[in-house]
């Protein structure tokens, strides 16, 4: 455990592979369900309150929260406001996911796919507060001695089932006018995936960074399709329980006040941004240039102005109706589930997709568009 400046910053036993944290940022819905049904599920407290709870966990996109609360950026910010926020890290992703919807913390970063599966799945209505990233290469589809995505045809494929690895497969068949009966998914944990890829048998995989550029570096690896290839749909986000976020306006608007004063100094050419990526990049279990290269592929939004226009989008809504009937096709909107509508999603214009009397998934630009006023 390491005391931040302020709140305390709950540091687990690191996963190493090859000097690399493997990232579990991940959708293993079924064996969190299952875990979710062992937690005292205490509901968070739906008033005003002010001490509150935030997880997070290892990915490029995400660091950023765990310097913050060593810097002394989130105390500056709960100060602003009269209130006290702690900053927890998880090693286990799905694992601080489950402690957010069993209501031991009032907020969390997760994927957009995973907040529908997971907590909204669960009954827990959720908003996001800040969209933080999108995956602009991170995930990738890898073929061994072939350049043409068409070849994946017929082959085995190496992923994290029900993991964002999973619905990229899914959107990079549908690019080829292939399904997933045309392919053999076989599920593989991501601290196998290098040395799985160097066995003769392997021949497609689907993984994330900082896994895809150690494979991409071994002979016959060939990267046929990555996130790039469909912007904007894997998406980074921080949500918080949205009767917590109702009530307590101003631990929203500490959110937002400590991504961007944090990303603003991340993403500077200045010394002390330098040293924040190195800080980063070592608190992740690389180095700055490891990080950095990390960095090169995602779409971060230290600028707020252009996280609410992302959001304000669309486009955003064809991305969740991808999602969602993904994870429909997959069982994982819950039990019984009649069709993708189950669950509402409430778009940042206030239109919902799906089931209007079950509205469980919510995005605000709200706060985004306070910092982008300067209004925080």
């Amino acid at each position: 455990m390491s005391q931040g400046i302020g709140g305390t910053v709950v540091v687990f036993p690191q996963i190493v592979r090859k000097g690399t944290i493997m990232s579990l940022r991940l959708s293993s819905v079924v064996g969190s369900l299952v875990a979710l049904g062992a937690l005292s599920a205490m509901p968070v407290s739906a008033e005003p309150k002010s001490e509150f709870k935030v997880g997070w966990s290892i990915y490029v996109g995400w660091m950023p929260w765990g310097y913050a609360a060593e810097a002394g950026i989130v105390d500056k910010w709960a100060d602003k406001y009269g209130i006290e926020i702690e900053v927890t890290q998880f090693n286990d992703y799905i694992e601080s996911i489950n402690q957010y919807t069993a209501g031991a913390y009032d907020a969390v970063t997760l994927t957009n796919m995973d907040g529908l599966s997971i907590p909204a799945a669960g009954g827990v209505d959720t908003t996001a507060v800040i969209v933080g990233d999108f995956s602009a290469g991170n995930d990738a589809v890898i073929l061994k001695d072939s350049a043409n995505l068409g070849d994946i045809a017929g082959r085995d494929v190496n992923l994290v089932e029900f993991s964002v690895s999973h619905y990229l497969l899914a959107r990079a068949l549908d690019s080829v006018g292939l399904s997933e009966r045309d392919v053999k998914v076989i599920n593989t944990a991501d601290p196998d995936m290098v040395a799985a890829f160097q066995t003769r048998d392997v021949t497609a995989m689907v993984t994330w960074n900082p896994i895809v550029s150690e494979i991409a570096a071994l002979p016959g690896a060939n990267l046929v399709f990555d996130s790039s290839d469909i912007p904007g749909e894997i998406i980074d986000l921080m949500v918080a329980n949205t009767e917590v976020l109702t009530d307590n306006p101003d631990f929203g608007k500490a959110l937002a006040g400590i991504w961007y004063e944090t990303a603003a100094l991340m993403v500077a050419d200045t010394p002390e941004g330098a040293a924040a990526r190195a800080a980063m990049g070592a608190a992740s279990g690389t180095d700055q240039a490891g990080y950095e290269a990390q960095l090169a592929a995602t779409r971060l939004f230290a600028d707020p102005a252009e996280a609410v226009a992302f959001t304000l989008s669309p486009d955003l809504g064809t991305t969740m109706d991808h999602i969602r009937t993904f994870l429909f096709d997959k069982g994982l909107l819950g039990a019984g589930a009649p069709s993708a509508d189950v669950i509402g999603i409430e778009l940042p214009d206030a239109t919902v997709m799906g089931d209007a009397n079950n509205v469980k998934f919510r995005f605000s630009a709200t706060y985004m568009q306070l910092a982008a006023d300067g209004a925080l």
